[in-house]
């Protein structure tokens, strides 16, 4: 499993937490081939799949190019609603996050994904 520098882990732990408060319950980081579940709230249960994640969140990656130059504008992140939460993913840079949370206001969602991907801009995949 790769992992992004003890520094940008930290950094993209504080802008989730900044965004979404006590509403965060996991944060994933990952690539092409690598996962790295880098939060995961004290109360949940660490049965996810989180190959199966990946593998529907990399998708992502094909995504970006796939709405290149339409007239929606680029491709930002992807927010999926679910009974009991959301699950939030942002890629950039050749990596990404995926982070789950309680319900919350819709628009801190948009917050939460420019700063998160302003934090994977500024480094390259491990």
């Amino acid at each position: 499993m790769s992992q992004p520098p003890t520094d940008h882990v930290d950094e993209l732990l504080s802008a989730a937490r900044t965004a979404t408060g006590d509403e965060l319950r996991s944060l994933t980081y990952f690539t092409e081939a690598d996962i790295d579940q880098l939060y995961l709230r004290s109360d949940l249960s660490r049965t996810a799949d989180l190959v199966g994640f990946a593998e529907n969140e990399r998708q992502g990656f094909r995504a970006q190019s796939l709405y290149a130059d339409t007239q929606l504008g680029d491709y930002h992140f992807t927010v999926r609603v679910f009974e009991n939460g959301y699950l939030t993913r942002v890629i950039a840079n050749g990596h990404g996050v995926w982070l789950t949370t309680d319900s919350m206001e819709i628009d801190r969602f948009e917050e939460l994904a420019n700063a998160l991907a302003t934090i994977l801009r500024s480094f390259d995949p491990a």
